[in-house]
């Protein structure tokens, strides 16, 4: 198909579902198509919107049942396992409870901007100054509202590779050559920004890399494609790489933070998570996963004035 239009198999993959859920969801009227020469077409655009606003409304939706769990935050934003690992402490341990949507660091802002959420996960790179979560990118989403910025932790990112590296990737010169299936994050998570000014910077053309309109909302996903011969590179942590005996070339290292109204600074659930972050059982248990980095835990990188 063009890369306007989506047919209900690309649209089964995208939304990892069934196709004979595409035809369900058609018929109850609850997603968005059109008939064209008697075949259901799906405009990407249109299709991106409505999960979009099908996430808003889910959060809103919990936002409204967490109002009667003492301890409870709302949170959305970026994905990594390490946070997985941490969100699941807090709740065995610390009786505070995060409920997370994982939409990607652009839509953890939009959804705090908003004040539907008290928590973005967020890790946006700034192309202007090579930094991360700069007021630059932060700022546009959240008006006038106060924020700080508040390090969870570093981690290692590396193109994921099958054992053995069979096609010879050597770096991110070689993803944008056409020879390789590169499986791609979605819009808006801080993977996808980062690939994106790399692909612009290199003055190449995305639609020549096979693979990149297929997305995926997790690392997990990342390497369970590359593991299942789906793809054969992608962006994502190292340490899902270890975990699933994937090759991995480090790439980078790059800051993972969560953004918080400056009221919200001195709560019970915001201080819960920079306590757990320091503990050393929760240290402890990272470290099996390796490629983080610790050093700066809980240090605000920015609060405005």
């Amino acid at each position: 198909m063009s890369h306007d239009f989506m047919n209900t198999k690309e649209v089964a993959q995208y939304l990892g579902i069934h196709e004979k859920q595409v035809y369900a969801l058609i018929r109850a009227g609850k997603l968005p198509a059109t008939r064209i020469t008697g075949k259901w077409l799906f405009p990407r655009q249109v299709l991106e919107e409505w999960i979009e606003s099908q996430a808003r409304s889910a959060l809103q939706e919990v936002r409204e049942k967490t109002k009667e769990v003492s301890g409870a935050l709302l949170a959305a934003g970026s994905n990594d396992p390490a946070l997985d690992m941490l969100l699941t402490f807090l709740g065995n341990r610390r009786n505070t409870f995060i409920f997370t949507s994982t939409v990607g660091s652009v839509w953890g802002l939009k959804t705090l901007g908003e004040g539907k959420t008290e928590v973005a996960w967020c890790h946006i790179y700034d192309p202007q100054s090579a930094g991360y979560n700069t007021p630059a990118v932060v700022k546009p989403y959240l008006g006038d509202m106060p924020y700080v910025v508040i390090r969870l932790f570093t981690r290692e990112i590396g193109l994921l590779l099958p054992k053995g590296n069979p096609v010879g990737i050597r770096g991110l010169p070689d993803v944008l050559n056409g020879d390789v299936r590169w499986v791609n994050r979605q819009v808006g998570s801080g993977i996808r920004i980062f690939f994106d000014n790399y692909v612009k910077k290199a003055g190449a053309n995305p639609q020549d890399i096979p693979g990149y309109g297929e997305e995926v909302y997790t690392h997990l996903e990342v390497g369970l494609k590359i593991l299942s011969g789906q793809a054969q590179v992608g962006l994502a942590t190292v340490a899902i790489g270890r975990m699933l005996e994937l090759d991995a070339i480090p790439i980078m290292e790059e800051p993972f933070e969560m953004i918080v109204p400056k009221a919200s600074f001195f709560t019970t659930g915001v201080q819960a998570i920079i306590e757990t972050l320091n503990s050393h059982s929760f240290r402890e248990k990272v470290a099996l996963l390796g490629g983080y980095n610790f050093t700066e835990a809980g240090r605000i990188s920015y609060a405005e004035v």
